[in-house]
């Protein structure tokens, strides 16, 4: 499975919840789908988009909210998935992209690699609802079901280790900060809608 054409599997119900990004691959595919005000790609913090998610989720949450994450984020700070377990936020999916690489710094391999279970790490946490996929199809059923769950999930998903051309986004990062504030503050009613 790829990355972006799972990120266009599940883009519609994207458009509707408060999405976090990590750097790199997924941020500039997210964006090549195209931007939305709700959505926020944290860069120049690696590792940090699940508390980041989580912040947003216990202040808002009446919000569900959506990370996307990936596995070298994910090992770079495991401690943020018992900080996720702990809180157990009921509006949180938490989506891990593996590619088992370090894609967007060169492509070295991670210790998923070598057999390291982000979802097995995850449920050893105390993250109530974990599973891997492989596949497109399991894919947009375990986003469905974790969004209509109202638990704390974390979905591992076994993708290909290829991506963008070029691991930036053209959104400035001070435009999207704003943005993104105006929309938690103002609420999905005033979404201005896509723009590219």
């Amino acid at each position: 499975m790829k990355r972006l054409h799972a990120l266009n599997a599940i883009y519609p119900r994207l458009q509707e919840h408060v999405v976090v990004t990590i750097m790199g691959a997924v941020a500039a595919e997210l964006q090549s789908i195209g931007h939305r005000p709700n959505f926020f790609y944290l860069q120049h913090a690696m590792g940090l988009a699940s508390s980041m998610g989580l912040g947003i989720a216990l202040v808002k949450p009446e919000r569900q909210v959506i990370v996307l994450d990936g596995d070298g984020s994910v090992l770079m700070n495991l401690g943020g998935l018992t900080t996720l377990a702990r809180y157990r936020p009921k509006n949180l999916l938490h989506i891990v992209f593996d590619n088992e690489s370090l894609l967007s710094v060169g492509g070295f391999p991670t210790a998923t690699s070598t057999g390291s279970d982000l979802a097995g790490i995850a449920k050893a946490a105390g993250v109530p609802r974990t599973m891997t996929v492989k596949t497109l199809p399991e894919f947009a059923a375990s986003v469905d079901e974790a969004l209509s769950a109202g638990v704390l999930t974390t979905i591992v998903a076994k993708v290909e280790a290829v991506g963008p051309s070029a691991f930036v986004t053209d959104l400035g990062l001070l435009e999207n900060r704003f943005q993104f504030q105006r929309y938690l503050t103002r609420g999905s009613d005033d979404n201005p809608g896509t723009t590219r």
